[in-house]
């Protein structure tokens, strides 16, 4: 089955002197961590068809008895596994927020609001293979990150998790508008009792960038991408955060010419004579690559860089544009379907990229880490807006969109990822 998609428009030790407070510290701050309701009164929740070397490892988790209060405890046992390889399965609790009671759901993911009939794609969990993935508690989070901060950087899919990430939160409180610009793709969002500050910053192509045809040989524009040169939009903003993830994939589809040193030395299906094609591969791969460089380049950051996967699209019977669209009411199962093509070949791309730039992190106290939504994603072809991103009557050009993903809904369980991954990073500190 072949699926079509385009985007629509060591932290350093340092010598502790006085162990006694430190110890008595870290004992209390263990106890309101696991005090804090793992379950939050919701009940239990917790990689591509191949293991990656970079896969997340995880303690397996037991609950145990739940008090009246609705607080349940949670041991961890000696078991890892790789969060990232499982399977969906039912979860009738599920969804825990509603397009009613979040305000930061965008339109074209209002899939409630504008019609879909169904609603059994909110209603799955991610289990993964030998162990359990809690389901996202807003509480433990917002303790993890406490007076700390957190950016997206990448697409309009980045941003579609950064609303996940709003929504799930929003059964604690909802953060204020901290944004320094009134570009709506540059956010920036405070949760004040916490300190916590959330950021997005829109940029598709990671890299410098520049729109030279609105049109272009397919409609979608024709961009200039310098592939050795650092997007200064994002990167002179990051050095003093906690946290960046950092992902990108379906604009790399679009035609594209590509420079290096200030020179042309290629393109995508640019159409042109006498321009090398070079295909989109090429230019994916250098973008991750100088992106990785551009935070190596920060002599300050000492945050974490996630790295999230690929997010592949789900079209059928047709490209985004010819008719294509997404219909499926339920998950696939892990042995019905295999990513493939040009969503496969991204993959790969990123692990190799990540793998290199953690290794050349490591050397200056860097740390990288891989946030693999790959194939808990390609299996949840059910979970896109489809058509019910606007009124059925609306006098809009809309395609049909298989690219993004409805909230509530699959793309929630990449902040249960996220958050099971800052656990990890706390026991690590």
């Amino acid at each position: 089955m072949k699926f079509h998609g385009i985007e629509l428009p060591m932290w350093k030790t340092k010598s502790i002197k006085n162990g006694p407070k430190f110890a008595a510290l870290a004992t209390i701050t263990l106890i309101i961590l696991t005090l804090i309701p793992i379950y939050y009164p919701l009940r239990g929740y917790a990689s591509i068809p191949w293991n990656s070397s970079s896969s997340q490892k995880s303690s397996s988790a037991t609950p145990l008895s739940t008090a009246d209060n609705g607080v349940s405890e949670e041991i961890t046992s000696s078991k890892e596994c790789d969060i990232f390889s499982g399977e969906w399965v039912p979860n009738p609790e599920a969804p825990y927020y509603t397009n009613l009671t979040c305000w930061a759901i965008h339109e074209h993911q209002n899939c409630m609001k504008y019609g879909r009939p169904d609603s059994d794609f909110m209603k799955w969990r991610w289990k993964p293979d030998e162990c359990d993935l809690p389901i996202f508690n807003p509480y433990q989070f917002l303790e993890i990150v406490r007076g700390k901060s957190m950016a997206f950087v990448g697409d309009s899919v980045a941003r579609n998790q950064m609303q996940s990430l709003i929504c799930l939160l929003s059964r604690v409180m909802y953060p204020v508008d901290a944004s320094y610009t009134k570009d709506e793709g540059f956010k920036r969002w405070h949760y004040t009792t916490y300190n916590y500050t959330l950021a997005t910053f829109l940029t598709p192509y990671l890299v410098k960038a520049k729109q030279t045809d609105e049109n272009g040989p397919t409609g979608t524009g024709l961009f200039n991408l310098y592939l050795d040169e650092f997007n200064e939009d994002w990167r002179t903003q990051i050095e003093q955060f906690d946290y960046v993830i950092i992902s990108a994939g379906h604009w790399f589809q679009r035609p594209m010419m590509f420079y290096e040193k200030g020179e042309l030395v290629g393109c995508h299906f640019c159409l042109k004579e006498n321009v090398t094609d070079l295909n989109m591969f090429y230019g994916y791969r250098k973008a991750f690559k100088t992106a990785f460089k551009a935070i190596r380049s920060l002599p300050n950051y000492k945050g974490i860089t996630f790295l999230r996967t690929i997010a592949p699209s789900h079209f059928e019977k047709g490209i985004w544009n010819q008719g294509g669209n997404c219909v499926r009411t339920k998950p696939f199962k892990s042995n019905e379907s295999s990513l493939e093509g040009r969503e496969l070949e991204y993959y790969r791309i990123q692990l190799e990229e990540f793998r290199i730039a953690e290794k050349e992190g490591r050397k200056i106290g860097q740390r990288y880490r891989l946030l693999d939504t790959t194939q808990a994603t390609f299996l949840r072809p059910d979970g896109h807006p489809s058509r019910y991103g606007h009124w059925p009557n609306e006098n809009v050009t809309l395609y049909n969109d298989c690219v993004h993903w409805c909230l509530p809904g699959p793309i929630d369980t990449w902040n249960d990822f996220f958050l099971d991954m800052l656990k990890t990073e706390w026991r690590r500190s």
